[in-house]
């Protein structure tokens, strides 16, 4: 009975261990990518992304949140990588950026990011966001855009942007979501309001999913359409339009038969024709037997 007691604890602790293994597999390999679905403060969200201003490159349909600051890797990525796919789906992504507040005394953010801010923040300039990530940061001096720092005006837009940015974190944190950036909301299917702290590319399958949008966009370009491959000289290829063409070949003279060889390569030795019949050579009669000869010493043969 003692034995059965024991066996039976370790059998249950051994179980408990793989349901703790399995419990974390699934959360560290799955569930912790998943987006969130607001339960709480979904009016207060709403409101928040509805009074800022965001940028867009048109779509239309349904609207779709990225919430970010300028020199966020994943952020540049997500927007490379995802949006064509989701503009592909029929949705609409809006682009929302902050500048980041100073920590400890230290500037997370450049003068320029600051003016460049405001401007978007007051103006929706597509195109000056276009040109804004498409240049690298460290290179960007936002030339021709009001300064921000100094102007009271646009310094508060500046700080709108923080504002915004503490107390849309607040409220999503307090719905349960891991504050990662790129921020993404949109709404489900069913009109719920959805977010993702989504800086890991696992979690953005779970928004294609949700909004059915296609895995990859695009398709690859026909052989037609492929670039006509470089002529090069003596590989037989045909010479461009405009190209000088290659030299002709040479006209060499005949080469002279070699010893023992007919003109037309056959040998002495190889039949001249193998459908001529072979000639039977004519009979020779037998030569006769030596006759013996006397003579003073000797009879020879």
């Amino acid at each position: 009975m003692r034995r059965f007691l024991i066996w039976s604890a370790l059998a249950a602790l051994i179980g408990l261990i793989l349901a703790g293994l399995g419990y974390w597999a699934y959360w560290n390999f799955y569930s912790r990518f998943q987006p969130v679905t607001s339960s709480r403060n979904q009016a207060q969200i709403q409101q928040l992304l509805d009074e800022a201003s965001w940028v867009s490159g048109g779509g239309g349909g349904e609207p779709l949140y990225i919430v970010g600051y300028r020199d966020s890797a994943s952020a540049q990525r997500y927007e490379q990588e995802e949006v064509a796919k989701l503009q592909a789906a029929g949705v609409e992504p809006r682009v929302i950026l902050f500048a980041r507040a100073d920590r400890e005394g230290l500037a997370q953010s450049t003068a320029a990011e600051r003016a460049t801010i405001a401007e978007l923040w007051l103006t929706r300039d597509w195109s000056l966001y276009q040109r804004w990530t498409a240049t690298p940061a460290r290179n960007w001096t936002a030339a021709g855009i009001p300064q921000a720092d100094g102007n009271l005006a646009r310094s508060a837009v500046v700080d709108a942007s923080r504002q915004f940015d503490e107390r849309l974190t607040a409220l999503l944190s307090d719905a349960g979501v891991h504050i990662t950036y790129p921020l993404i909301l949109w709404r489900d299917r069913d009109g719920f309001l959805k977010a993702c702290g989504c800086a890991d590319s696992r979690s953005w399958a779970f928004i294609r999913d949700d909004l059915n949008a296609p895995d990859r966009v695009g398709q690859a370009t026909p052989v037609d359409e492929l670039p006509a491959a470089e002529a090069y000289p003596g590989d037989g290829s045909p010479a461009e339009a405009g190209q000088t063409p290659a030299m002709p070949y040479p006209a060499l003279p005949a080469i002279p038969p070699a010893n023992g060889q007919t003109p037309n390569g056959q040998t002495p030795n190889t039949p001249p024709n193998a459908g001529t019949p072979r000639q039977t050579p004519p009979a020779t009669t037998p030569r006769a037997a030596p006759q013996a000869k006397k003579q003073d010493d000797t009879t020879f043969f």
